[in-house]
């Protein structure tokens, strides 16, 4: 109810140090992400992408990210463009420059591969969280997909793809396929 509600908000708004590897909160950030995608996917589905403000500093993003990924192809991203060493060194500072700027900048996301396509198992880029096997078992005893047990980015990382994604037309595909089955 709105007291677990209400719990649950706190206790994910504490710093990470507070938990260590406490299952029940892997869990609820599990159900974060997913519940996010959700909101999204559905949000590109109804409303013209190329319209969207995700942020308050939408174009601060897409500009830094553009500077910083000039030849990032986000139509159809590759597991290595977020996870490599390489890429890796490349997003560590260009994330960290939205300290302060954007709410949760380092709050776990799911991103699509391809942004075509629905979330799914085979479409998005997968980052282990450490999850124990009991809330995996948990997780999927509660009817969640597998999926949604890793994390693939940082939110400023699902901001920059996304932005770019919508202003750059890639998202127009789910919009008007959903708009032309409706």
């Amino acid at each position: 109810g709105v007291e677990g509600a209400s719990a649950a908000a706190h206790a994910l708004s504490l710093p990470a140090e507070a938990y260590g590897n406490d299952p029940r909160l892997e869990v609820m950030w599990a159900m974060k992400a997913y519940n996010h995608a959700e909101v999204y996917f559905n949000l590109i589905s109804s409303v013209d992408p190329k319209f969207l403000k995700l942020t308050k500093v939408d174009d601060q993003i897409y500009s830094s990210f553009r500077e910083t990924f000039k030849d990032l192809d986000v139509k159809r991203l590759k597991e290595e463009d977020l996870k490599s060493d390489e890429a890796k060194q490349t997003w560590r500072p260009f994330c960290n420059q939205f300290e302060g700027v954007v709410e949760d900048f380092n709050y776990g996301t799911l991103l699509r591969l391809d942004c075509e396509k629905d979330y799914s198992e085979d479409n998005t880029i997968f980052g282990e969280l450490g999850m124990s096997q009991w809330t995996k078992r948990r997780l999927s005893g509660q009817k969640v997909n597998i999926m949604f047990l890793v994390i693939s980015a940082t939110r400023v990382q699902f901001f920059a793809v996304e932005i770019a994604r919508n202003r750059e037309g890639h998202n127009d595909t789910v919009f008007t396929s959903k708009r032309a089955k409706s």
